[in-house]
């Protein structure tokens, strides 16, 4: 009789057993099927910041991203993710596993539209750029670019962000702003400059000075071995209190008069503008673009040169040179003779 009671028991206990792998394989398989309820190539689901795993289950659900709310929450629970789901805008262009889609919330792969600001651009320049990739009219990220709130601590004196609108690649959402961008654009600039000044001398610089010089140097070379020898070259001639001559400050203010047509003419030396390096000494009032990580880097640390002059080789590469007969024999050579040259050849 008690063999017989053990054997029942053993038989049932066999049957739960294999009843619950049964379960839980088919639970699994559930988590493995793909699902795409929604029409056309694309959904996309915004999930508010605080949302609940029961709210976040019902969006996917109307959007027709999972079968329905409830595998969802399942599938959280079975992959133990359900503190670190995220905010944000997701984009679903195709049929996705329940776990698939926890795994993308958890993560944060949000969507973005990528937007990338070269460096050495103005904030009119950058402007242009947001309106033609059809993120909204230019007047708006110049008008978000005249908070200077985000930058009053490290300069006072700022009138708008030039210079402080980090060069770099930005993934947006479709719904961002002007203003969103403009202070991910500060954010990163912020970052960037704790990491390259953080506890440095300035030299008795101010930021605005630093970011001023940067910019000169963003603007005169595209050659990384170049920019400490650009820096050193305006850090000695401001040490000797000889005027800059920088062409890049004579576009600027050219461009910021509207009187720039793609090339300096003699004449255009004389106008009128404090940022004309020409006709006022020192740095120009403020920064004259975005100068990227590099050039910030050298305005802070130039080379320990003697040069006083550069002039472009045409190549994308400059010649330096320490006294100013050196400086006319290199402009004879690389300027003079290169275009007489070009002409004859004609």
């Amino acid at each position: 009789m008690m063999r017989r009671l053990l054997l029942t028991v053993v038989a049932v206990a066999a049957i739960a057993a294999a009843a619950a792998a049964g379960g839980a394989w088919w639970v699994s398989q559930q988590f493995q099927a793909p699902f795409q309820g929604f029409q056309g190539d694309e959904q996309f689901v915004e999930i508010p910041m605080g949302a609940s795993t029961a709210a976040i289950g019902r969006q996917l659900a109307d959007a027709g991203v999972v079968r329905d709310q409830w595998i969802f929450r399942a599938a959280v629970w079975w992959s133990g993710r359900a503190r670190t789901l995220q905010a944000g805008e997701y984009r679903f262009e195709r049929a996705a596993t329940p776990l698939e889609v926890v795994t993308r919330i958890a993560e944060g792969r949000v969507f973005g539209r990528p937007l990338t600001f070269p460096e050495g651009l103005t904030i009119a320049e950058m402007a242009e750029i947001f309106e033609m990739r059809g993120f909204g009219p230019a007047r708006a990220f110049q008008t978000a670019a005249r908070n200077t709130e985000a930058v009053s601590d490290l300069d006072p004196a700022a009138r708008d962000l030039e210079g402080y609108l980090f060069p770099a690649t930005y993934a947006l959402s479709r719904t961002a702003t002007a203003e969103e961008l403009v202070a991910m654009m500060v954010e990163r600039f912020r970052t960037v400059w704790a990491e390259v000044s953080g506890g440095r001398d300035l030299d008795g610089m101010t930021v605005r000075q630093v970011m001023a010089l940067a910019s000169l140097v963003e603007k005169e070379t595209a050659a990384a071995e170049e920019r400490p020898l650009v820096s050193a070259v305006y850090r000695n001639r401001l040490e000797r209190r000889m005027g800059l001559q920088a062409d890049p400050t004579v576009v600027y203010a050219l461009s910021k008069a509207g009187r720039y047509t793609g090339n300096i003419r003699k004449v255009d030396l004389d106008i009128n503008s404090p940022y004309n390096t020409y006709r006022f000494p020192g740095l120009p009032p403020g920064p004259i673009a975005a100068p990227g990580r590099a050039a910030i880097e050298a305005a802070l640390a130039p080379a320990d040169v003697p040069y006083l002059y550069f002039v472009s080789r045409n190549n994308g590469t400059h010649v330096f040179a320490e006294t100013l007969t050196e400086h006319n024999a290199n402009v004879q050579k690389y300027q003079v003779e290169y275009f007489r040259q070009r002409a004859r050849r004609r």
